[in-house]
C-alpha cells in the first residue's frame, strides 16, 4: 500500500499528515508507531488525518508515536490547519477527540501559516502542592514551577510523574520557569494592563515518552496555571474600578520555538476564550510503501 504523506512542524513538535477526507486509509497501531519511527520511519511525535465530516469543515484524528490514538494535539491541531489551508480549505471549524475547535489563519504562505487556534475553556485547576497544579486543556497535564529549567531533569522527573499512581492513565507533565522579577504592583499592573506574562516551558509527552521540542496543550496548560499561581494573590480584587473578566497574554518560550497564548479570566479556576498562536510550517511530503 502506497500512502502520500505530508510532514509538518510547529515550534518543532513534528507530524505526518495524512489527508483521509475518502476515508481510504486505515494504518494499524504498528504502521503508525513505523511511520512515526525516526530511525526506520519518517519520524515525527505524531500522525494525524484530516478527516471528512458532516457537521464541520473537518475532522482531526490524533495518533501518539506509540501507535496509539491520542488525546487532543494543540500543535498537531495549528499543523492541521495550515495543511488543511495548504489543500485549499478556506475555513477551520474542526471537530477533534475533545470537541469542537475553531481556528484561523492569519498569515499564508506556500510553507508556513501563522494560526490561532482556539482551545477547550478550564474549569478546574487541582493544586497538587504550592507550585504544582493538576489540569486539562484536551489533554491532561501537570504543571511544576521550577528553577533552573535549562538544567533541571526533565525526562527522569516528568517519567516519574508520567507513571505515578495517581494518573491511572498517566499524564503530561510540564516544567516551568516564570519570570518571578515582579513586585506585588507590577504583577497588578500585568492583570491591569494586559502587558505579557512570559514564561519557559519543557515537557515530557505521554505516548512519545520522551521531551518533545514543544506541547501545545502543554503550553496551554502552563500558561494558564502560572496565571493561576500568580493571581492567587490578587483574587477578589480589583485595579482602578476593572474586575473580572480579564483578558491575559502570555509569551512562552519552548525549546523548539515560541509561541502565544491568550485568554480571558473569569475568576476563580475558568479561563475561557484560550488561544493558542503560533507558526506551524510544511516540511515535506513523500510517497511511502507501508
Amino acid at each position: 500500500m502506497i500512502v502520500k504523506a505530508y510532514k509538518y512542524q510547529g515550534a518543532g513538535n513534528d507530524f505526518v499528515i495524512i489527508d483521509n477526507r475518502k476515508g481510504d486509509v486505515s494504518l494499524t497501531s504498528e504502521q503508525i508507531k513505523l511511520l512515526c519511527d525516526r530511525r526506520f520511519g519518517i519520524g515525527s511525535d505524531g500522525l494525524m488525518y484530516l478527516g471528512k465530516s458532516e457537521n464541520y469543515d473537518f475532522s482531526m484524528t490524533y495518533f501518539n508515536s506509540d501507535g496509539n490514538e491520542g488525546t487532543m494535539c494543540g500543535n498537531g491541531g495549528r499543523c492541521l490547519v495550515a495543511f488543511a489551508a495548504h489543500r485549499g480549505l478556506k475555513s477551520y471549524r474542526f471537530e477533534a477527540i475533545d470537541g469542537e475547535h475553531i481556528a484561523k489563519v492569519i498569515s499564508y504562505s506556500p510553507v508556513t501559516c501563522f494560526v490561532e487556534l482556539g482551545m477547550i475553556d478550564v474549569t478546574s485547576i487541582k493544586e497538587h502542592s504550592p507550585k504544582s497544579f493538576i489540569l486539562n486543556t484536551g489533554s491532561p497535564h501537570m504543571v511544576n514551577f521550577v528553577d533552573n529549567l535549562k538544567e533541571y531533569d526533565v525526562i527522569g522527573q516528568g517519567r516519574l510523574w508520567r507513571h505515578h499512581t495517581m494518573f491511572p492513565e498517566g499524564t503530561n507533565v510540564n516544567f516551568v520557569q516564570g519570570n518571578w522579577g515582579r513586585d506585588s504592583a507590577g504583577w497588578s499592573s500585568i492583570f491591569k494592563t494586559g502587558d505579557y506574562l512570559e514564561l519557559s516551558v519543557r515537557t515530557f509527552e505521554r505516548g512519545v515518552e520522551d521531551e518533545t521540542l514543544a506541547c501545545g496543550t502543554g503550553i496551554t496548560a502552563s500558561a494558564v496555571a502560572y496565571h493561576h499561581l500568580l493571581s492567587k494573590n490578587f483574587r477578589n480584587r480589583s485595579y482602578n474600578n476593572e474586575i473580572y473578566p480579564t483578558n491575559i497574554r502570555t509569551k512562552i518560550k519552548a525549546v523548539g520555538g515560541d509561541l502565544e497564548v491568550t485568554f480571558k479570566y473569569m475568576g476563580g479556576e475558568r479561563y475561557t476564550n484560550i488561544i493558542l498562536k503560533g507558526n506551524a510550517s510544511f516540511v515535506f511530503k513523500c510517497d511511502i510503501e507501508i
